[in-house]
């Protein structure tokens, strides 16, 4: 497994670092300047090193002579690509410009060992993230999906994967890639609205030594880079008219030819692709070249976003408390009734990335061992009013009064109209109990806490009376 030294003064950059890499079951150690990777790397083996370039003390490109032959990839900002540019002259293999996102840090890292490779004349076998720790689900529409997978992979088809924005384009593309007879080789994952459109054909399809200005040495491009295994290009509905022009070649005719070169390389790549935007649309209005929609749209699978997913969303909430509280290193906790119930009813345009940031907020947010609704920091408004259920006539009730009903009901059991928000649900509880609850034991059937009951009133202006009507 290969093993990737970070160097980082700011930790918090580090630990974003360590979490994409070791996601794609990479081995990372740290330091926070030159002396500490010094130390680093006259006691281990690294196969790479990825750094700043500002550090305090020595600066980054230090580690360029010091890691030789071990290559070295600087990290930095756009307004400083010359520095980059100096860094490469020194021998650095590849830079990253900051802020960089996920697929931006995989795709260098790949193209990069893929030079280790060439230069060991080794073959790579890693295939990028694992299916282990992949939740997968129950209900009708994945179960569908994953029999489309199945089908998709014993192929070697070009597949459209469609879907909303955080529904699991990519993690589907990986289950098609490592459930296909391409799985001991390298899956690439380039997100094409992240790449400037300046730099995204001599990134696809790389360059030669003095194809312009700053090539100092050949690049291997991304595609050449996954040959023998699979490409995947997410959004690909950004891609500029150009370089689609340069893909459709690559599809029709398996073959590409590198910025500066003279002469055609074959390759042999399974194309898999993903949008979230309309691109039989776009198509229609000249936005995007048609003859590629059709090339690319040859299978197709798509995502059903979260809030059709049904008990799936529950399920998958539990799970991600689970696997998220073991990965800060946090005692196990649960999530309240209350919680479940706003989790299953709300909108989720974020799809599946929004309820993992959801869950992590309240992971951290919650002060004891149960998650509430307020620790998930929901926006209200997106939240689907909470249908009557029928009460429990069974139920016995250790407090009566002559005015109310048996208060011993949750807050899912009063019968107001499926017309109200979760905010006037509270309030009609909370006003409706308080004067034969104590907030201990209104916050209890709310399922929150005494902390959030007391916010929640002062945010809805319904301060705690003084002393409590007598039950008859």
């Amino acid at each position: 497994m290969p093993q990737i030294l970070l160097v980082d003064d700011e930790p918090s950059q580090r630990q974003s670092l360590r979490k994409v890499l070791r996601a794609r079951d990479f081995k990372t150690a740290e330091a926070g300047s030159v002396a500490e990777a010094q130390d680093q790397i006259s006691g281990g083996k690294f196969d790479l090193v990825i750094t700043e370039m500002n550090l305090p003390g020595t600066s980054g490109k230090e580690l360029i002579r010091l890691c030789a032959p071990t290559p070295v990839i600087v990290m930095t900002n756009y307004a400083s690509l010359r520095s980059a540019v100096e860094a490469m002259k020194l021998g650095a293999a590849d830079y990253i410009a900051k802020p960089c996102t996920p697929a931006d840090l995989v795709a260098v890292v790949d193209q990069a060992m893929v030079g280790i490779d060439e230069s060991t004349g080794a073959g790579s076998n890693y295939t990028g993230r694992s299916d282990e720790g992949f939740f997968t689900g129950k209900c009708d529409a994945i179960r569908s999906l994953l029999r489309n997978i199945e089908k998709v992979a014993r192929t070697d088809s070009t597949c459209l994967i469609l879907g909303e924005t955080g529904t699991g384009k990519e993690l589907t593309a990986r289950q098609v890639h490592l459930n296909s007879a391409r799985a001991d080789r390298r899956m690439v994952a380039v997100n094409c609205a992240a790449i400037p459109d300046t730099l995204i054909e001599s990134e696809l399809f790389g360059y030669e030594k003095g194809a312009f200005t700053g090539a100092n040495t050949s690049r291997v491009g991304l595609i050449e880079a996954a040959d023998g295994g699979t490409l995947f290009l997410d959004e690909i509905g950004e891609l500029p008219l150009a370089a689609q022009a340069r893909l459709l070649r690559f599809i029709q005719e398996g073959e590409i030819r590198r910025i500066g070169s003279t002469s055609s390389k074959r390759v042999n790549v399974r194309l898999l692709c993903a949008t979230h935007r309309d691109l039989a649309a776009l198509a229609s209005r000249n936005e995007f070249r048609q003859d590629l929609y059709y090339r690319i749209n040859v299978l197709r699978l798509e995502m059903p976003p979260l809030r059709e997913r049904g008990d799936d969303v529950n399920d998958m909430a539990h799970w991600f408390v689970s696997r998220l509280s073991s990965e800060m290193g946090m005692p196990g906790k649960s999530l309240t009734d209350n919680a479940l119930h706003a989790i299953s009813r709300y909108h989720w345009p974020g799809n599946i990335r929004e309820l993992e940031h959801a869950i992590e907020r309240g992971v951290v947010m919650a002060e004891g061992s149960e998650i509430c609704v307020d620790d998930l920091g929901l926006e209200t408004n997106a939240i689907r009013p909470i249908p009557q259920r029928p009460r429990d006539s069974e139920r016995s009730s250790p407090v009566t009064t002559a005015t109310h009903e048996a208060p011993n009901e949750t807050a899912q059991d009063v019968g107001v109209s499926e017309e109200l928000s979760l905010e006037d649900y509270f309030q009609r509880f909370v006003l409706e109990y308080q004067d034969s609850m104590s907030e201990t034991e209104l916050a209890k059937k709310l399922g929150i806490s005494r902390k959030c009951l007391w916010e929640r009133r002062q945010r809805f202006g319904l301060p705690r009376r003084n002393g409590r009507k007598k039950t008859a």
